[in-house]
């Protein structure tokens, strides 16, 4: 038998050893709270007294999930004067007050009057891409702006000079609104703000800023009139050159093209600029619009030129976060036009599967007899981007695309497409086929001067285009009447030429 006393020892081991982990848990526990009161005895009061409330603060945030935090970037991170711990901290912001909120009320009449509440904005008042001098008292200022405000309401615009000299001197104008893509607009719709004053704007040349005040005259909330004040350009002491305003151009022709997307053909790119350059000459220059068509192998093809001083390519990929028509492309000419008005003679406005040209003499006596115009229009000649000729079938990819697609549509009775060219000096906005603001006369009688010739698609194509092979001089396609047309195909060694000779054999493997 066992006795009582050995009997309540077993039991008492038992627990023990049942209850070894909780125990030592305990006891570490014990020894962890009698270091930390050992520790507070050691420290200062002042200035790191631990209280209650901050036991509580430490016990909850480890208590609480820990969030991934990204490593941070060591070699962008400058190094600390001092320890972070020594380092105040930053006083928060105050949170700004919610807006009030308005409720259902009961009138004496019995009638409930039902409330409403707006959150949030659907829409930017105005969004810019640019804005320019056009002489010694005027601005443009290129953007756009929500489509329903121009739609339904009536928004101003006010524009303000702050000269650098004195700060607390401003004169003001009314801007004056140019909807160049009226119709066409989705989410946004661009507008092109003219700011003209009354004085020359910085006449001692000591800088300053230019202010635009954009109202939305009740469009959206009748109940609000809001407005917003943001710089849109500012000139640096000294920076202003008024010569510009009356030198000769740099360029005699100059090139504005619309927003290039998708994925285009290297080839096509490649046959279009040196056809280009070779019409417009030494004296021109081209601006090409990325909004996400200028991939690597395109790049590729536009180097040459760019390193010859031909072409400069503006990456406005940026713009796609703002829903306007045609990766707006109204915008974009816009801002080229603003932009270099002062460094072109003529300005063209015309696309990447569109080529100029000039049946007889050439493009300088050409537009030395249009002088008299601010504007002239260009007749379009549409060719097929399928038919070709049998003759060119086992050698279609030595052919360049305007070599080989020589059927031109003749259909008679339909109102087609035309592209423009402009003198920018006399022009306040413009569009896409011609310009309906500007000082000066149009004139659409060319069609013996000069003309394009248009591949339609054949741009964003990356492979062979010819998809029939014919020998005939007419034909009825697809409804259509084509006719033999080998006007570019009769020049095209004289372009590949030039290539060869402006910038050598680095393009000869271009895919298509």
């Amino acid at each position: 038998m066992v006795k009582p006393n050995e009997k309540e020892k077993k039991m008492v081991l038992g627990v023990v050893w049942n209850c070894a982990t909780e125990l030592k848990l305990l006891l570490t526990a014990l020894l962890i709270l009698a270091g930390i009161a050992t520790l507070i005895q050691v420290l200062p009061s002042s200035p790191f007294t631990i209280t209650t409330s901050d036991l509580r603060l430490c016990i909850s945030r480890i208590s609480s999930p820990i969030p991934a935090v990204a490593p941070p970037n060591i070699s962008q991170t400058p190094p600390l004067s001092e320890p972070p711990l020594l380092q105040p901290l930053p006083t928060p912001s105050p949170i700004p007050s919610p807006p009030s909120v308005e409720r259902d009320q009961v009138l004496e009449n019995g009638i409930l009057k039902r409330a409403f509440n707006g959150y949030g904005s659907a829409a930017y008042n105005f969004i810019t891409m640019g804005a320019y001098r056009g002489g010694l008292n005027t601005f443009a200022v290129v953007g756009l702006s929500s489509k329903p405000i121009h739609v339904y309401s009536r928004p101003s615009y006010q524009c303000e000079w702050v000269s650098g000299s004195n700060s607390s001197s401003s004169v003001t104008t009314i801007g004056k609104k140019f909807l160049t893509d009226w119709g066409y607009g989705r989410v946004y719709t661009v507008v092109v703000v003219n700011c003209t004053f009354e004085q020359q704007i910085n006449g001692d040349n000591s800088g300053g800023k230019l202010i635009l005040h954009a109202s939305t005259s009740g469009g959206g909330d009748t109940k609000f009139n809001l407005t917003d004040r943001f710089e849109v350009l500012e000139e640096a002491p000294g920076g202003l050159d008024v010569s510009i305003f009356t030198s000769t151009p740099k360029y005699d022709y100059f090139y504005c093209g619309s927003s290039l997307y998708g994925n285009l053909s290297p080839q096509r790119v490649r046959e279009w600029i040196v056809y280009h350059v070779r019409l417009f000459g030494a004296k021109s220059h081209f601006v090409i619009h990325d909004a996400g068509g200028i991939h690597e192998e395109v790049m590729e093809v536009l180097k040459p030129w760019m390193e010859l001083g031909y072409v400069t390519v503006q990456d406005i990929r940026e713009q796609e976060r703002f829903d306007g028509y045609y990766h707006n492309q109204f915008m974009v000419v816009n801002d080229c036009l603003h932009r270099y008005r002062f460094m072109a003679k003529w300005m063209f406005f015309f696309d990447v599967d569109e080529y100029i040209y000039i049946p007889k003499n050439t493009l300088k006596s050409v537009l030395d007899s249009l002088s008299e115009y601010s504007q002239f229009t260009i007749e379009q000649m549409p060719m097929n981007s399928k038919l070709c000729l049998t003759a060119d079938n086992h050698k279609l990819h030595r052919k360049w695309g305007f070599e080989k697609l020589v059927y031109r549509d003749v259909k008679k009775g339909i109102r087609r497409d035309r592209k423009y060219a402009i003198q920018p000096r006399s022009v306040f906005a413009t569009g896409v086929h011609m310009s309906q603001n500007l000082d000066g006369k149009t004139t659409h009688q060319t069609e013996s001067k000069i003309k394009y010739y248009h591949y339609h698609g054949t741009i964003a194509q990356r492979r062979e285009p010819c998809r029939n092979l014919l020998n005939v001089t007419e034909l009825e396609f697809e409804r259509n009447p084509y006719v033999l047309d080998t006007t570019l195909r009769d020049i095209s060694w004289g372009i590949k030429k030039f290539e060869g000779k402006m910038i050598g054999s680095r393009l000869q493997n271009t895919r298509q």
